[in-house]
């Protein structure tokens, strides 16, 4: 029975000393967040949480120390695990959503932002905050969806103007090929005219009897031609040869 009390002891030591340097993390971390040293009191936190996961103060003000160094990610999920694990710790709970929604809210998301302050009001809707927030929020989603839709109208109204300049680019194509085609018709009809004129100012052409007999007449002078030439050189000039024996 004595051992078994002793043993008791021990545990009951280790335990107390165990809540002593959690309590000294928790302590020194919120010393350096109040010195705004976001960084070193995160550290401290973990600490704090490491020696017990369930230290609401702990993770509380962990979530804190993310939020201030812009890790907004981080500071989400550790407030979303808080809310969840609060179970019926309704302020706890209501806490950590409204400090949800605004790290959501701070990320851009604020679909999320809106939910999570839902939440919060659901476990405390005296929160009238947590109700000016909400009311922020959904005016901002309203405002950013009214920019999106404004910004489609203006895309699709963009398009449609670029559509009507291509159609109009297209007209005055057209109408330059067509122009183009004109002009090279009354070129053609005017070089038509122009051949036409220069046949009638040409001579009437020869008969192909008549190429014939103009052939053959060539031919015959050139033939006669050639036979006195030929004649001429057979004939020459006879010399007289003297004998001189």
């Amino acid at each position: 029975m004595k051992q078994l009390l002793i043993i008791l002891l021990f545990l009951l030591q280790g335990a107390l000393l165990f809540a002593q340097q959690e309590k000294s993390y928790i302590k020194k971390g919120n010393d350096l967040y109040q010195q705004q040293k976001f960084k070193e009191a995160e550290a401290n936190y973990r600490k704090a949480v490491e020696k017990k996961n369930q230290n609401v103060e702990g993770n509380f003000n962990l979530g804190d120390a993310l939020y201030k160094q812009k890790k907004f990610t981080d500071a989400g999920d550790q407030f979303n695990k808080l809310g969840a694990s609060a179970n019926n710790n309704k302020p706890v709970a209501s806490a950590a959503y409204y400090n949800l929604g605004n790290t959501m809210l701070e990320n851009k998301k604020l679909e999320e932002s809106i939910a999570a302050y839902k939440k919060s009001l659901l476990n405390n809707p005296k929160d009238d905050q947590a109700r000016y927030n909400l009311a922020y929020a959904q005016e901002k989603l309203k405002q950013q969806q009214q920019q999106n839709k404004d910004n489609k109208d203006n895309k699709d109204n963009k398009n449609q103007d670029n559509k009507k300049q291509d159609d109009k680019n297209k007209d005055n194509k057209n109408k330059d090929n067509k122009n183009k085609d004109n002009k090279n018709q009354d070129n053609k009809n005017q070089d038509k005219q122009n051949q036409d004129k220069k046949d009638q100012q040409q001579p009437d052409k020869v008969s192909k009897q008549d190429a014939e007999r103009m052939l053959d007449a060539m031919n015959n002078d050139e033939k006669q031609t050639q036979e006195k030439l030929k004649n001429k050189k057979l004939k020459g000039t006879k010399m007289q040869i003297q004998k001189d024996w």
